[in-house]
C-alpha cells in the first residue's frame, strides 16, 4: 500500500513551515485521500541536509508520494546536489506530486500493476522536475543579486540599517519562555527556529541590562 507523505519547508526561521498544510490538506481531500505523514521544518532549499527531508526518504516505500506545494519547496538547490537527492528520491521509489506540476497529480491515482503508465509518468515528470528545478535555482540566485545590489546601494546612500526584528515574534517568544517552555518547544510553537528564539532571549536580556 502506497502512502503520501507530505513535505513542509519555510525558507527561512521567520517564517511558518505548517503555512501551506491547508492546500495540501484540501488537495488529498478532494482525490478521496488521506495524508499518512507530514515533514516539517524551517530550512532553506539551497541546503542539501535537511533533517526532515532525509527522514521523510528513510520512511518511505517504493510508490509512495512525496507531496509538496511547489517544487522550490523542495529543491533550490545546485544541480549537483540536485542530482543527489533527486537520487535518493528515486532509490527510495518515491513519486513527487506537486501542486504547482499538474502533469504529477495523476501518479496519485496509477496502480501498481500499471507499469507502463508508471514509467511514463515517471519519465515525463523526471524531466519537468529538472527544469522547474532550474527555474527555481536561477529564481533564488537573482533574487540574492538584486539584494545584494540593493543593500550596497543603501550602504553607499547611508540608509541600510540591516534587517528590521520582527517585534510581535520576539514578543510571544518572551511570554513562552516566561511560562517555562523550552527553547525548542517555543520554536516550535511560534513557528521559527531555534537560533531565533536564542537571538530574541539574548536581546532581552540586553534591554533588561
Amino acid at each position: 500500500m502506497a502512502y503520501i507523505r507530505a513535505y513542509l519547508r519555510a525558507s527561512t526561521e521567520d517564517q511558518n513551515a505548517s503555512r501551506a498544510r491547508e492546500a495540501l490538506t484540501s488537495f488529498v481531500d478532494e482525490k478521496g485521500l488521506k495524508v499518512a505523514s507530514w515533514y516539517v521544518e524551517n530550512a532553506s532549499g539551497t541546503k542539501a541536509d535537511r533533517t526532515e527531508l532525509a527522514r521523510l526518504i528513510d520512511d518511505a516505500h517504493p510508490g509512495d508520494v512525496l507531496l509538496v506545494e511547489q517544487i522550490d519547496r523542495l529543491t533550490r538547490l545546485t544541480k549537483s546536489d540536485w542530482d543527489r537527492l533527486k537520487g535518493a528520491i528515486q532509490s527510495a521509489g518515491l513519486r513527487v506530486v506537486s501542486l504547482d506540476l499538474p502533469t504529477s497529480h495523476s501518479a496519485m491515482a496509477v496502480g501498481d500493476d500499471d507499469d507502463f503508465t508508471s514509467r511514463m509518468l515517471d519519465a515525463v515528470n523526471g524531466m519537468l522536475l529538472d527544469m522547474l528545478a532550474a527555474v527555481a535555482r536561477k529564481d533564488y540566485e537573482d533574487r540574492r543579486r538584486r539584494q545584494a545590489q540593493g543593500i550596497e546601494k543603501a550602504k553607499q546612500e547611508g540608509r541600510y540599517k540591516g534587517r528590521p526584528v520582527n517585534e510581535e515574534l520576539h514578543r510571544r517568544i518572551r511570554e513562552l519562555r516566561e511560562q517555562g517552555f523550552s527553547v525548542r518547544k517555543t520554536a516550535d510553537i511560534v513557528g521559527c527556529g531555534v537560533s531565533t528564539v536564542q537571538r530574541a532571549m539574548k536581546r532581552a536580556e540586553q534591554a533588561a541590562q
